[in-house]
């Protein structure tokens, strides 16, 4: 169940809770139904078959291959083609819709036998309505079949997946309804005092006859009261589509911010004949943004510097998987590691994320494509843009549009005919197709360039409201000269530059934020970020054929198993003011320790939270404090080894050169003080659930951590350890996996090696209530770990 896990413990009150939960399931509710179709799915490959469940990812359960068809960029997974079938019976309803909500890729929906859509893109949604097809007996199964061609390698940059990846729902509703995505709220007028909530209603007429719409109502509970508004359409020669305006107002409006991310829901009716025969329920927030080169980026009128991440679609161990829990602890782990947006790189999300986005409170770049017409791969978007552009973003913005943390749309990245004129033309195109279905975003695009002539794409970013910068931001001095009302973000940026990334916005208003490469490690673009030592591969992700040891990307400030780098420490506290926050100890790994370091592009200096570094005694190591404290003082075994002031000037990071011992390092400030001690030998595993109790629904997840930990509970950081999960009762073992991209241990194996005393796995609930034991055994003693699944929704 999506909006109860989603819901805030701002959400104004315990009705809209209800009304939620009523429409939680899908973007359609009450007399428009909906059936989750994600169980009992026959997967035919190869000439085998095997039932499986939704959503499904067919690669991650192959594991990474040398010279897998997707090649370095995509992991060096399989791909290929497959088919999906399952039965279903006839609805009584007047029009049956399903709904694919992403399948990777060049989709084709049959059912009984008779063709009922297509669609090519593998990451926007498709409705194909299935009423002309279906079996009339209500008793004869219908069978469905979804074939899926990912074949055509390589189509992507990074790791895509294959199949059925997303969810699949059954809608069905009367001839006359509500269309889909046809509820669009905005609103034009926002002050502390009042804003002015404008509602548009799209009605589709599939009867073939004229209808009359009596009334439609709008109701929206507020805090204490709730507000409602009528329309009576003044026709009754009603055309298959029709919009209808309403309006309300709000005193004293809850504002929606990252901080306080209150959701208020529209309760949307459509009546004929004085009887209620559509219901739609549609959460949105109320909130205002202006971006301009003099104040920079403003949220209900307060400006706010933008924190932000580039991440991608894909869950790591999961691969693509698109379950909702999933979705909201990708969001969970960004907003705790300080980021206060994300940019969905390069494709749009599902549903459920931004669900998470607006109930967690992130602000969200919705960015469409990769690249455009010059392909990047001999398979991507350029081979089908021309008739799938327009309708590939009107269903992303009219999908969307009513997500209040959406604050950008984005049209692309980094194309490659940027130094075609006919480019300008294309963005314009582009930019119109958003425009149509919303105007009230401003639209970006993320440009680059690797030579010595960035200005001439001015007329290029002349066409977007707000230009990102990709790697760029060291040209903003000189084109805010040429340019002075440039609005800009750096749309990517390298983690090291993280201290003068944070000062050029800063600084200056014209830069509103930053958003790094990237928020998380994900799979695929092998060799992003890594580092490596003397003696091994040389060159990062695309060098001299690609990195085929490594099958994901380390340049992200979380791993992958949600483990929080020293990068990820230092900037959150860059971008706090309170010197307040703890200060953090990270030690950079001595050059030579196991090997001559070398560093790439989008790597950082190997640096760990770890205090352990038997056989260099004696020897010198930097240890690094990240403080905006004024001073810190560093002790080694309560020797104190330096005092150093703390400021701007230096980073607000404080270096010492400490001869190594054995013990503990404790960093004091005059507010606080972090502790980093070194670990004795392993003696146990322990395992720690990001929740213990799971819906029963057959779609909720736990992540289990599983740490290496000596007799005083410290982690292990060096500590491999071999270990096999089991998991038994009311749930399955999904994936395990350490942070490590070099082991190709498939995904979904139940063996997994810890790496720095790290590794994770995740358990699926059944759809039967009840227990769920998690057992892990390795050469220390066995843990384990016990979950309840219960039917009533849990709160993650």
């Amino acid at each position: 169940m999506r909006t109860p896990e989603l819901l805030h413990s701002k959400t104004p009150s315990l009705l809209i809770c209800v009304l939620s939960l009523l429409c939680a399931l899908s973007p359609l509710s009450a007399l428009c139904d909906s059936e989750l179709m994600d169980f009992g799915w026959t997967f035919t490959q190869n000439g085998e078959n095997r039932t499986v469940d939704l959503p499904h990812d067919w690669d991650i359960y192959s594991g990474p291959k040398p010279n897998g068809a997707t090649a370095t960029g995509g992991g060096w997974f399989p791909a290929g083609k497959a088919t999906y079938q399952k039965t279903f019976l006839s609805p009584s309803a007047d029009i049956t819709k399903l709904h694919f909500e992403g399948v990777y890729q060049h989709a084709e929906v049959f059912v009984n036998g008779q063709k009922a859509g297509q669609h090519a893109y593998g990451y926007t949604p498709f409705t194909a309505d299935v009423t002309p097809f279906l079996n009339k007996d209500p008793k004869k199964p219908n069978l469905l079949t979804v074939s899926v061609d990912n074949s055509q390698q390589p189509n992507c940059r990074w790791y895509s997946g294959s199949g059925i990846y997303r969810h699949v729902w059954l809608y069905t509703m009367p001839a006359l309804h509500i269309a889909e995505n046809g509820i669009h709220i905005t609103t034009p007028e926002v002050s502390t005092t009042q804003a002015t909530v404008q509602i548009t209603v799209s009605v589709q007429n599939e009867s073939h006859q004229t209808r009359h719409i009596d009334d439609i109502e709008v109701t929206i509970p507020t805090e204490g009261t709730s507000l409602t508004t009528h329309i009576s359409p003044p026709t009754s020669n009603l055309s298959p589509l029709t919009s209808h305006h309403l309006s309300l107002t709000i005193n004293n409006p809850h504002l929606w911010s990252p901080d306080d991310p209150y959701l208020y829901n529209a309760v949307v009716k459509l009546k004929e004949n004085g009887q209620v025969i559509d219901q739609q329920d549609v959460r949105f927030g109320i909130r205002s943004i202006s971006f301009d080169a003099q104040q920079g980026f403003l949220l209900n009128g307060k400006k706010l510097l933008i924190n932000g991440a580039c991440v991608h679609h894909d869950h790591g161990l999961l691969g693509a998987m698109a379950f909702d829990a999933a979705e909201i602890r990708k969001v969970k782990l960004m907003k705790e590691a300080g980021f206060n947006l994300i940019r969905t790189a390069h494709n749009p999300p599902t549903t459920a994320f931004l669900d998470a986005c607006d109930s967690i409170g992130m602000l969200v770049i919705d960015e469409a494509f990769d690249g455009w017409r010059q392909p990047k791969n001999p398979y991507d978007y350029s081979t089908v843009i021309d008739s799938c552009y327009r309708d590939d973003i009107h269903t992303i913005v009219k999908r969307d549009r009513n997500h209040p943390s959406v604050i950008s749309w984005s049209i692309g990245n980094e194309v490659m005919e940027r130094k075609d004129i006919r480019v300008v033309t294309t963005a314009r195109k582009l930019k119109q197709a958003i425009l149509e279905m919303d105007d009230t975003r401003p639209v970006t695009e993320a440009l680059c360039a690797w030579d010595s002539d960035w200005e001439i794409y001015d007329p290029h970013a002349e066409v977007l409201d707000v230009v990102g910068y990709n790697y760029m931001i060291h040209k903003h001095a000189t084109d805010h000269q040429r340019d002075p009302k440039r609005v800009i973000w750096q749309t990517e940026s390298f983690p090291r530059d993280a201290f003068n990334n944070w000062a050029v916005t800063h600084d200056y208003p014209y830069v509103v934020g930053d958003i790094v490469w990237t928020g998380l490690d994900y799979l695929g673009e092998s060799g992003i970020g890594r580092y490596y030592y003397k003696g091994e591969r040389e060159g990062e992700h695309y060098i001299d054929g690609g990195q085929p040891e490594w099958h994901g990307a380390y340049c992200g400030d979380v791993d992958i198993t949600g483990w929080r780098k020293p990068i990820s420490h230092y900037r959150e506290m860059l971008w706090k003011d309170s010197a307040a926050v703890k200060p953090y100890i990270a030690v950079r790994e001595p050059d030579g320790y196991h090997g001559k370091i070398h560093q790439t592009a989008w790597s950082v200096w190997p640096t760990w939270e770890s205090w352990n570094w038997p056989g260099w005694e004696g020897k010198p190591i930097e240890v690094e404090i990240y403080t905006k404290a004024s001073y810190v003082a560093l002790y080694c075994n309560n020797t104190l080894i330096g005092k150093e002031n703390v400021s701007r000037e230096t980073g607000y990071k404080a270096v010492f050169i400490v001869d190594y011992e054995p013990g503990t390092l404790d960093a004091v400030t005059d507010e606080s003080d972090a502790i980093l001690s070194t670990a004795d030998e392993p003696v146990r595993l322990r395992l720690t659930a990001d929740r213990t109790t799971i819906t029963a629904d057959g779609q909720d997840l736990a992540f289990v951590t599983i740490e290496v930990v000596d007799s005083e509970g410290r982690v292990c950081p060096d500590a491999a350890i071999p270990c096999e999960i089991s998991v038994s009762g009311r749930g399955t073992l999904l994936a395990s996996a350490s942070a490590d991209l070099k082991d190709t241990e498939p995904y979904t194996s139940p063996r997994v090696t810890t790496w720095k005393g790290r590794a994770m796995f995740v358990v699926r609930s059944s759809r039967k209530a009840g227990q769920v034991k998690a057992i892990v055994k390795s050469t220390l003693p066995t843990a384990n770990i016990t979950l309840v699944g219960k039917t009533a929704p849990s709160v993650y």
